[in-house]
């Protein structure tokens, strides 16, 4: 058990599109700045800054799915 949930339990909240698009565009980013980094390619340079530029982008999206998720009571909103 970790934190008192059984292991074979990952649920990934109320907005999953929003976890598998930052997923989906850290793969992509990832990628793309690999291939910019070991390839011998000419556009390597482009290849690095648009991996890198798609990793930040998909903070964005991390940001977004952390704080929708973040579940409150009434009483500790004081409503």
């Amino acid at each position: 058990m970790l934190l008192g949930r059984p292991w074979g339990k990952c649920d990934p909240g109320r907005c999953a599109f929003l976890l598998l698009l930052a997923l989906l565009i850290d793969a992509v980013g990832l990628v793309l700045l690999l291939v910019g980094i070991l390839a011998s390619l000419d556009y390597w340079d482009f290849l690095l800054y648009t991996g890198a530029l798609f990793l930040a982008f998909s903070l964005l999206f991390w940001i977004a799915w952390y704080s929708l998720n973040i579940e409150l009571s009434p009483e500790k909103l004081d409503l």
